[in-house]
């Protein structure tokens, strides 16, 4: 096993590509093949799955690769201080479902250093892949919601990965909608009001239906649009009078004040739809500092929220 070995599964897991990896190492593409199958050979371990839509890892790659970053990131720290290479940027990344609250904290975390000092990086993207980024050593922290309907199956499922949840706020459940919509005047909406209007969801990739980021992912709606990314939720929001069920935590201060959150009414036979934000990291792993700064920079933001909340006030 080499470190340039490691250096090459490394990109490869986080670019999915052979052609991208051998792009960003400027190595052969047969080189890279080469390295990764005797790599494999030496282990005897697949690490990828290698499809026509890219690179892949396998289960036994998601277990190696946390262990080959941490063992390429000491080679580099050796080489920095000791050999003739540059000193290196500190690397933070954050993997979040679509929560404008993650990224505020984000922000907050960025105007305390020199940006220019560090890779930074946060990702908004589905379920699965928040799981998989912290999983990886690829995101430190990741940020998701658990509720009644879910929390079992994703709790065994950190569990068998070796990652960990903390609690950071529960929220009621609130109807997000465009300012404008013909419901935005009601002081609460039950399910019944909704049925007119499209349900937007952000697309899972085929996930388990335990992965879904919006609450009552089970019962059946007469009409939905699947997004993969904010900005559209809201733009159907504004063109289609679409709406989304979630927390109420909105930040106005990135999102705008086009959009506000209104109780949701619950039938009296429904399942508990109070929510729980968590963020996740790896078992028996240090935090950086810049981690501790983010989730301080989180909690910071949601405190106040959470005593509204209680209090039966506006999250």
């Amino acid at each position: 096993m080499t470190f340039k070995q490691l250096s090459y599964v490394i990109t490869i897991a986080e670019t999915g590509s052979l052609n991208k990896a051998s792009e960003k190492l400027y190595v052969a593409q047969p080189s890279l093949t080469s390295a990764v199958k005797e790599l494999e050979r030496e282990l005897s371990i697949t690490i990828f799955n290698r499809t026509a839509r890219g690179m892949t890892l396998t289960t036994e790659g998601m277990k190696f690769l946390p262990y080959a970053r941490q063992v390429y990131a000491q080679y580099l720290n050796l080489m920095e201080e000791y050999g003739k290479v540059e000193p290196r940027k500190t690397s933070f990344a954050v993997s979040t479902q679509h929560y404008s609250f993650a990224v505020k904290a984000f922000v907050e975390l960025a105007k305390h250093v020199d940006v220019a000092e560090y890779d930074f990086a946060i990702r908004e993207t589905r379920t699965q892949e928040v799981i998989n980024d912290v999983v990886s050593l690829r995101s430190e922290i990741g940020i998701l919601y658990m509720n009644d309907f879910n929390r079992k199956p994703l709790t065994k499922l950190l569990n068998t990965l070796g990652l960990k949840s903390h609690h950071l706020i529960d929220c009621n459940a609130y109807v997000y909608l465009w300012k404008e919509h013909p419901l935005a005047k009601k002081a609460s909406i039950a399910f019944e009001d909704l049925l007119p209007y499209p349900c937007l969801a952000f697309e899972q990739g085929g996930s388990s239906m335990y992965f879904a980021e919006e609450l009552l992912s089970t019962r059946d709606y007469p009409r939905i649009i699947t997004c993969c990314d904010r900005a559209t939720v809201l733009n159907l929001m504004v063109g289609l009078n679409g709406y989304t069920l979630c927390s109420g935590i909105i930040c106005e201060e990135l999102s705008g004040s086009d959009y506000i959150a209104v109780p949701f009414a619950a039938d009296a036979d429904q399942e508990d739809i109070r929510m729980e934000l968590v963020y996740i990291e790896r078992k028996n792993t240090i935090r950086s500092a810049l981690g501790e700064k983010y989730i301080e920079e989180m909690e910071k933001y949601l405190l106040p929220l959470n005593v509204k909340d209680e209090k039966g006030g506006n999250a």
